[in-house]
């Protein structure tokens, strides 16, 4: 079982960064596939970016690439989401969830691989 409780949320202007954490506790979190995904309002969720188990290897969605970066740091079972030049598109509860570590280099965007979820930080962009 593992456990992921987000945090860092809040509101931003357009054009601000912000960054998310997403601190793991239970099962081996290093050996997990990292994902973040978001939902706004009256949408369906949707992939936001993708973290291997090494870190070595992110996968973003396009409407985030260049703009958000996906980390780790195993030792402190963190995830983070570093999400620069918002729009108030980006305006989203943001959730973090783990997957098995080979889910990245196959499925990294589907949500329904990803077994354990947290509960989730609202990021609300301003325009």
């Amino acid at each position: 079982q593992v456990q992921l409780v987000e945090s860092g949320g809040g509101l931003v202007q357009a054009g601000g960064s912000l960054r998310v954490s997403c601190a793991a506790s239970g099962r081996t979190f290093s050996s997990y596939c990292m994902g973040w995904f978001r939902q706004a309002p009256r949408k369906e969720r949707e992939f936001v970016a993708a973290i291997s188990w090494t870190g070595d290897n992110t996968y973003y969605a396009d409407s985030v690439k260049g703009r958000f970066t996906i980390s780790r740091d195993n030792a402190k079972n963190t995830v983070y989401l570093q999400m620069n030049s918002l729009k108030p598109e980006d305006t989203a509860v943001y959730y973090c969830a783990a997957a098995e570590g080979w889910v990245c280099g196959t499925y990294p965007s589907w949500s329904t691989k990803y077994t354990y979820w947290g509960q989730g930080t609202q990021v609300t962009v301003s325009s």
